[in-house]
């Protein structure tokens, strides 16, 4: 005769009972609806899935160059300090940047990159179904903050490689849109407009509308590429970074400028202690050393002539860039580059491509320094031979 359970039995077995019938957390419904992906997978990834390491990362527009050594020690002697929270406030580091652009303090927002600080203003202005404008195939992490938040994005093609300035407005204007974004020079394509062009874009930009201008490559861009544009215009957001031509991407670090009402709104909704006390030490340090950002200016340059040639040398065409990558055309179609980027994987040389049509005929090429275009240069040929097969 079997025994009757123990009062211990009993209990796990009530509890493994709750376990299997408890609801979990709610989501609210547009939560619910979404994908749990990422914009991008990240190199480890995929060095995990290939189960060997990139002998050359050129995708991911990091600066393989590095930050300044001034940085590198101003981050060193901060950790031994990280047991404190940073200034949320930013202090050091916005008057600083403010100095050099002579402009106020009021007027610049420090925040996690800018990807950090696209959340930040999605949040602060888009409500669900607010119309929000883009160009189809640009920076996809402003689209992920968008359709997060509950915007509807409306997009528009690009022409001859540049986000269509014209057909960008034209489309704000029509929708109502909260804000319209635009990035100068241009990531995925290397493309830029002059700053003279987007000066005169925003005379038809609606009323109410933001322009919201990211600026990431814009040191590596021709002189006259930023536009002459008001810190206290209220129409215009612009954001710029650590990450490119600084080399601090995994620091994290960004700042935006704009009118002293919209700043100071971000304190409505930012992490006031996002920034680490070893990234604000490290930026004020990369943002005082000129030379360096000089040194990694010139250097991104010659890796982008050198890239040029070897994609000519295959038969291939790079398009002109204002940033420190290539974005090469292959010459076919999406799948024909999906290819070769997955025969430049396969040999380990880690790159990108757009993701949107006509720009998927491309691969992207970020800055290296001499030795990883050296793979690059070999490995080339045997990546478009396996893509031909």
């Amino acid at each position: 005769m079997r025994s009757p359970p123990s009062a211990i039995a009993l209990v796990q077995t009530q509890r493994a009972w709750h376990r299997l019938t408890m609801t979990g957390p709610r989501y609210p419904d547009l939560i619910a609806k979404l994908p749990s992906t990422v914009p991008f997978v990240g190199p480890e990834v995929q060095e995990r899935q290939r189960g060997a390491p990139f002998r050359a990362r050129l995708g991911a527009n990091e600066s393989v160059f590095g930050p300044s050594p001034f940085a590198v020690a101003a981050m060193q002697d901060a950790a031994g300090q990280c047991w404190q929270y940073a200034d949320a406030t930013n202090y050091d580091l916005i008057h600083a940047i403010a100095a050099r652009m002579n402009i106020r303090p009021d007027n610049i927002i420090i925040g996690e990159g800018i990807d950090g600080l696209l959340g930040y203003l999605v949040r602060l202005l888009v409500a669900p179904g607010d119309p929000v404008v883009t160009s189809d195939g640009a920076y996809p992490t402003f689209n992920y903050h968008v359709v997060g938040y509950g915007g509807t994005l409306h997009k528009v093609p690009f022409r001859d490689d540049h986000e269509d300035l014209d057909a960008l407005m034209a489309k704000a204007a029509e929708v109502e849109a909260k804000i319209v974004y635009l990035s100068n020079p241009d990531n995925p394509m290397g493309s830029w407009h002059s700053g003279a062009k987007i000066e005169k874009a925003l005379e038809s930009l609606p009323d109410g509308t933001l322009l919201l201008l990211d600026e990431a490559y814009i040191e590596f861009a021709p002189d006259g590429t930023a536009p002459n544009i008001d810190a206290d215009d209220p129409r215009v957001i612009r954001m710029r970074t650590f990450s490119k031509a600084l080399g601090m991407a995994g620091a994290r670090v960004g700042y935006g400028i704009g009118a002293p009402e919209l700043i100071k709104s971000f304190d409505k909704v930012r992490n006031h202690f996002g920034m680490s006390r070893i990234s604000q030490a490290g930026a004020l340090a990369a943002y005082e050393d000129e030379a360096w950002l000089e040194e990694v200016v010139d250097l991104v340059a010659e890796a982008r002539d050198r890239i040029g040639a070897i994609a000519r040398a295959n038969g291939l065409t790079p398009l002109p860039s204002a940033t420190n990558f290539v974005t090469v055309d292959c010459g076919s179609d999406g799948a024909f580059a999906k290819a070769v980027l997955a025969g430049l994987i396969a040999e380990g040389v880690f790159v990108r491509m757009p993701f949107v049509a006509p720009g998927d005929r491309c691969i992207r090429i970020s800055a290296g320094r001499p030795a990883d275009l050296d793979m690059l240069e070999e490995a080339l040929p045997r990546a478009l031979e396996a893509a031909r097969r």
